[in-house]
């Protein structure tokens, strides 16, 4: 399961206040398990923002990849959670646009909800962290 940290370094990403060059490099260092556990705790933050199929064409265009990389093309088949499953399955070479492909269809489905749910005191993945104190704020309810 993700660290408080590593889930805070994902909603920046959301938020749009990181950028998927900083993820490309954590993930480059992992083992290949350790990238197929952080690709599925993706899919799980991706399942709770509920995405929508109309998502899909958006985050392959908003991803930079190739429309025909295999990733792509399996995300086409739809977002349920067994399709994105099968996107962590593939060989490594395709995981890092993996990787770039889930972020971006996390991305466009959080800033969804987090136009609804911001600031919602009882929800701190939907607090604005470009707010100085905020990370703290977190971590420290989180310690």
């Amino acid at each position: 399961m993700l660290g408080i940290i590593d889930q805070i370094f994902i909603n920046k990403y959301a938020q749009g206040l990181t950028s998927i060059e900083t993820f490309k490099m954590l993930f480059s260092n992992f083992k290949i398990e350790e990238k197929r556990d952080y690709l599925e705790e993706i899919v799980s933050l991706i399942i709770q923002s509920k995405p929508k199929n109309e998502d899909i064409d958006l985050a392959i265009n908003e991803s930079g990849l190739r429309p025909t990389f295999t990733p792509c093309v399996l995300l086409r088949k739809g977002i349920a959670k067994h399709s994105l499953m099968k996107l962590i399955n593939l060989p490594e070479s395709e995981l890092e646009k993996t990787l770039i492909l889930l972020m971006n269809l996390f991305k466009i489905a959080y800033t969804r909800r987090f136009i609804e749910e911001k600031n919602n005191p009882g929800k701190w993945w939907y607090w604005d962290l470009s707010q100085p104190n905020i990370e703290y704020e977190i971590l420290k309810d989180h310690s």
